[in-house]
């Protein structure tokens, strides 16, 4: 009885999770060591150089949306998409790893859905 109560119970969390595009926060993806959601911010630890993530994030960037500043030396990108502000952070933790930091608002809002959307991509760029 137990048993099904559980296999239940962790059934309607994964559908739930599924539905609302947040799956990859239980499952990982890819090269991402770990993948964490705030209201308005993904935040994973990939294994890459440097430049390999910054090329990837720039390119992404400017692919999706107009980019207002960039600084490679402090590590981040700003850009619009679509009347949103996106914030693009990297911060090297050690030598193999760094973490992707993707912030995403609209008009004030929390706009995760596009946040999420920019750090996959820039995952996807990575793995190619």
């Amino acid at each position: 009885m137990i048993r099904r109560f559980i296999s239940g119970v962790s059934i309607v969390l994964l559908l739930c999770f599924s539905l609302s595009g947040c799956v990859w926060a239980i499952l990982g993806a890819g090269a991402v060591g770990g993948y964490a959601v705030s209201k308005d911010t993904i935040v994973g630890e990939i294994d890459s150089d440097y430049d390999t993530l910054w090329m990837a994030a720039e390119r992404v960037a400017g692919i999706m949306g107009e980019i207002k500043t960039q600084d490679r030396e402090k590590g981040t990108i700003e850009l619009d998409v679509d009347r949103a502000r996106i914030s693009i952070q990297i911060e090297r933790l050690t030598l193999e790893t760094l973490r992707l930091q993707v912030k995403g608002r609209k008009y004030m809002m929390p706009n995760i859905g596009l946040a999420q959307k920019v750090f996959i991509k820039i995952q996807q760029q990575i793995e190619e």
